[in-house]
């Protein structure tokens, strides 16, 4: 599916300017974030269009409240599509779970109607060009992308994402990694509730059908995933996903930590694990 967000008007000299990175969003856009809920569910949609892009179909709105204007995303996927089950509730259950686990890599969600319909509405990721664009312009991605790209694939085998493409992964000028785009994941049957999305017996494969294998990942990250039980991400993720859908991302967490344990003992921990 490709980005239905802003693609970056910065120069390829603003991407190519490598900076260490941590968090994703920063501590002020995080502090944003109950304001921006707010206004995303309270807002008036005073005018919209439907986006070409995507096989979901997601609409541009924009939205003004108190003199601020700000564009957001609806979308309401629903069933079977394409092949693949789809959820616009797992959109508002991805920026949750982000939320609880401390990852500040998922844009808000909130659930809204729009034309009558319930669906999942997005903050606008701004200033963001999708890793599709970069691609295709040639422009080299820094080293200090890897361990995002890590992350990601981690965060990608707890939920059980499907559907993770360059399309779905935003930069933005310095480099910090957004992720859009969770309609697919959640999964809580077959084969996603005994193998990882990720890792080394991994579902997705490369093209040549190598794994998608997570090589280092930040301690924080492993120590909340071992505080995670079915109270906490019930009490996070709310109506938004079902009880066997929660217990299948303990099931994954659990394989999660098997990997991760096993890498340490191949490879050491200082090796795996960052602070």
């Amino acid at each position: 599916m490709k980005s239905p967000f802003l693609a970056i008007t910065a120069t390829v000299a603003a991407l190519a300017i490598p900076l260490p990175l941590r968090a994703q969003f920063t501590p002020a856009e995080i502090a944003q974030r109950p304001a921006i809920e707010e206004f995303l569910l309270t807002a008036e949609i005073v005018k919209w269009e439907q986006l070409g892009e995507g096989v979901t179909k997601p609409w541009r709105l924009y939205l003004k409240k108190d003199g601020r204007e700000r564009r957001a995303c609806w979308k309401n996927p629903s069933g079977v599509m394409y092949g693949f089950d789809e959820g616009w509730q797992y959109e508002i259950a991805a920026y949750r779970l982000d939320k609880l686990i401390g990852l500040n890599m998922v844009p808000v969600y909130v659930e809204r109607e729009f034309e009558g319909k319930k669906g999942a509405l997005s903050d606008w990721a701004e200033n963001t060009r999708g890793l599709d664009k970069i691609v295709e312009a040639n422009i080299p991605l820094p080293v200090e992308t890897n361990n995002p790209k890590y992350l990601t694939r981690a965060w990608d085998s707890l939920i059980a994402n499907e559907d993770r493409t360059q399309q779905n992964i935003l930069y933005t000028p310095d480099w910090r990694t957004i992720l859009f785009d969770h309609s697919r994941s959640f999964r809580s049957t077959g084969e996603f509730v005994t193998r990882l999305m990720n890792g080394r017996n991994g579902i997705k494969k490369t093209a040549s059908g190598q794994p998608w294998v997570f090589r280092r990942l930040p301690r924080w990250f492993v120590g909340k995933l071992k505080t995670l039980d079915f109270e906490s991400i019930r009490g996070a993720v709310g109506p938004y996903l079902t009880d066997p859908e929660v217990k299948a991302i303990l099931v994954r967490r659990d394989l999660l930590l098997q990997e991760i344990d096993l890498m340490v003992k191949e490879r050491g921990e200082a090796d795996v694990l960052y602070d």
